[in-house]
């Protein structure tokens, strides 16, 4: 079981012999080289992703458009958080160029979150989407914010017809408040029944963050919910501390438990269950999106 731990401070932990990642590949120094000569921003670096280096080595990256300053303090998340950047209009020609370049044949779009827009970036997403789609015909996931709730935003992205619509629900409704202060967790329900209404056969997606002091009932509730709004796809992994700044890692959580919490969230219902220590939104997302395509 997951158990609950007290809502205190603690040392940074060392990392279980589980955590640890493989050496760079012959692909990490060509991805590198992309992503800075299209000076593109990437999840994988402003959020110290785990996989980074597997990813890279082996050319593939999610994208984040929209800067790389995000307008909302979450407590687990390293994006710098602050004054936000003007909106580049020829970002989406770049990530369509990089995704060229990479050889991309599923592609992961993701954003800061900016509720200073009138849209959240709804457009630039779309725009994103479309012209990835236009240049090298692979297929599009996006990973949103929950842009404040707004239907229109939500919409227009939809209406790109992205091939996997993602955004995460990330921790149980009982630690919102320091997890990801400013979301509502009946927002992110709502985003997600939205989209199934303007679309029912476009597949949703959501993940969540384990080893926070959630507990195994609170996780299957949230799974629950999730199921009740048609959402099929699901992905479960260790939070890290990115930094000793952030929440603290109140457990990790061993590759044998993550495996008995898939098995009990597949029974939900799901058609893809991805769990895992090293699990995230946008790992091995192509392999996850074409299993649910066949």
């Amino acid at each position: 079981m997951l158990e609950i731990l007290p809502d205190v401070p603690q040392k940074r932990r060392r990392l279980p012999k589980w955590l640890k990642r493989p050496m760079p590949g012959p692909g990490m120094a060509y991805t590198s080289n992309t992503i800075e000569d299209l000076k593109l921003e990437t999840v994988c670096e402003s959020a110290k992703c785990p996989n980074q280096t597997e990813c890279w080595s082996h050319r593939t990256a999610t994208f984040m458009i929209l800067g790389n300053v995000c307008t909302r303090p979450c407590g687990f998340c390293s994006v710098p958080k602050g004054k936000t950047e003007t909106v580049e209009l020829d970002e989406p020609e770049r990530v369509a160029e990089a995704a060229e370049r990479l050889g991309l044949e599923h592609v992961v779009i993701t954003s800061v979150t900016r509720d200073d827009l009138p849209d959240g970036g709804a457009d630039h997403f779309y725009e994103c989407v479309l012209a990835v789609r236009e240049r090298t015909g692979a297929a599009v996931e996006v990973l949103t914010p929950d842009f404040l709730g707004d239907k229109s935003a939500i919409a227009r992205v939809v209406e790109a017809s992205p091939d996997v619509f993602n955004h995460n629900t990330e921790t149980v409704p009982r630690l919102y408040y320091r997890v990801r202060r400013n979301a509502e967790y009946q927002r992110t329900l709502d985003l997600l029944a939205y989209v199934k209404e303007l679309s029912p056969n476009m597949p949703t997606k959501s993940g969540l963050m384990l080893g926070l002091g959630e507990t195994i009932e609170e996780v299957l509730a949230v799974c629950a919910d999730l199921r009740a709004v048609g959402c099929e796809m699901m992905t479960i992994g260790q939070y890290l501390q990115p930094t000793p700044a952030h929440l603290p890692v109140e457990r990790f959580i061993p590759p044998e438990e993550f495996d008995l919490v898939g098995d009990e969230v597949r029974k939900l219902g799901f058609e893809l269950v991805a769990s895992g220590p090293f699990v995230r939104s946008s790992y091995h997302a192509g392999e996850m999106a074409s299993v649910l395509s066949r």
